[in-house]
């Protein structure tokens, strides 16, 4: 595994983003738990998606659908015949394995090459052929469980917004063009797991159906690669970390008119980060077919009834979390501070957008035996708390507390000190420049707000 990726999961690990699930029973391959720092970047990647495509938005609304969806769902949507991986087993190990995975030997992104056509667990070169193996989980409703019972957890959130389609549509009065939104689980039980939370059996998705009018599909797909594009800018994500991927006609999916992935690099190289697939009209006719309902689109102007194409941006939350992390990630040789103490040792710094940044505010009693500087940073504190993401933090010297905050990507820290009860002043320390400056009590909020917004524009 790179170095830096090892690096970025200890840090993970020790400062609260993500855990391996039931670590202590050794955990499960390819689950992940998140912890309060990993819960609260996760909220705000989820706030600021809702925020730009929802709430800014006249004609897209949010929905909340299940997890468990009727069976006949996935005969519609083709999920239960089209959504496989080829697998391949080992025959002296019996690991398995995805066949699409292997170059030379190697996972692809998973370390360095071996020899042709060999094992990655134990060397041999002998596999069964390829067979399709299906990615859903199987699960059952009520007490039997037989056939009649069988359904799955849902792959990707997108089929809810198509069989609800017409109850949004007529509940809301919308008019085509027009989107629903939804984030949420999905479950895929990968042959292939690995790199830390980039390919994991249970993640969240972040997805937007939208609905044009069939000849409009192409002019609307162009438009959502760049919204989709510039939303990753806006939460800090570099630009040459960024680059697009046209699927050859050939791979598209079998719904797919038009794909475009929008990739990140990785420390273990380019990966998918998100995609925009023009979906033509097959769902809505599907679920049309197999439910025996009118799913079209009535337009009241023209008078005519028709199935609309559909424009589909998606986003995995959690490899967009793993992606702000490695682009945030940076450390510092001999570290930044002047005093002796912090300046020995290397620096890792979390240079955070404040739109994500699990932390916004911290505050500290600059010494920790005096009460009456402690009852006045507490007090700050539960002012600041009101307004934005804060912590308290009292313990150990007052670089060292900044040097934790760094690490966690905390945009400010604000310092309560002897001064502070004469003038009723504090510092304001800006992680990324360190520079300090004093300012009153009572213009903190707006200062802090203002810095905030700033930084979130630049």
């Amino acid at each position: 595994m790179d170095e830096k990726m090892k690096k970025i999961i200890s840090l993970a690990k020790r400062r609260g983003f993500v855990f391996q699930s039931s670590e202590i029973y050794g955990g499960v391959e390819a689950l992940w738990d998140y912890g309060p720092l990993g819960t609260a970047m996760k909220q705000n990647i989820r706030k600021a998606w809702f925020n730009m495509f929802v709430r800014q938005q006249s004609n897209i609304v949010a929905i909340e659908g299940a997890i468990l969806m009727h069976p006949k769902v996935w005969q519609a949507s083709g999920h239960i015949e089209n959504f496989t991986d080829p697998l391949i087993e080992c025959k002296s190990c019996n690991g398995r394995f995805r066949a699409d995975h292997m170059i030379d030997g190697r996972f692809v992104g998973q370390g360095e090459a071996k020899e042709p056509n060999q094992c990655p667990n134990c060397g041999d070169r002998d596999f069964t052929p390829a067979r399709n193996f299906n990615l859903m989980f199987k699960t059952f409703l009520g007490p039997i469980q037989d056939e009649a019972n069988a359904t799955y957890l849902r792959p990707e959130t997108a089929q809810s917004m198509f069989t609800n389609f017409k109850l949004v549509q007529e509940s809301q009065r919308l008019k085509v063009p027009f989107g629903i939104a939804q984030a949420g689980k999905a479950f895929r039980n990968e042959i292939t797991t690995g790199n830390f939370i980039f390919r994991s059996r249970e993640f969240e998705q972040m997805e937007i159906e939208y609905f044009v009018k069939p000849g409009e599909d192409e002019q609307s797909f162009d438009l959502w690669v760049e919204k989709w594009e510039q939303f990753f800018l806006s939460l800090g994500l570099r630009k040459e970390n960024l680059r697009r991927y046209e699927h050859p006609k050939e791979s598209l999916s079998h719904y797919s008119k038009r794909t475009v992935d929008i990739e990140y690099k990785f420390p273990f190289g380019w990966g998918e980060l998100a995609g925009i697939a023009n979906r033509t009209d097959f769902d809505l006719k599907q679920h049309a077919e197999f439910s025996g309902q009118d799913l079209r689109y009535f337009d009241e102007t023209t008078k005519e009834k028709y199935f609309p194409y559909v424009i589909e941006p998606t986003a995995g939350l959690d490899r967009l979390f793993l992606a702000l992390l490695c682009d945030a990630y940076e450390e510092v040789e001999g570290g930044r501070s002047t005093t002796t103490e912090a300046a020995k040792e290397k620096e890792t710094m979390l240079k955070f957008s404040p739109s994500v940044a699990p932390v916004q505010v911290a505050v500290f009693p600059l010494v920790k035996n005096k009460q009456e500087l402690v009852a006045e940073a507490k007090r700050i504190y539960a002012e600041l708390q009101q307004k934005f993401s804060c912590q308290y933090d009292e313990t150990g010297a007052i670089g060292r507390r900044y040097r934790r905050q760094d690490e966690i990507g905390t945009p400010f820290a604000v310092t309560v000190d002897f001064d502070t009860l004469e003038d009723d002043s504090v510092t304001l320390r800006n992680r990324d420049t360190m520079a300090q400056e004093r300012v009153s009590v009572k213009h903190l909020s707006d200062k802090i707000d203002a810095l905030l917004f700033r930084a979130t524009m630049e």
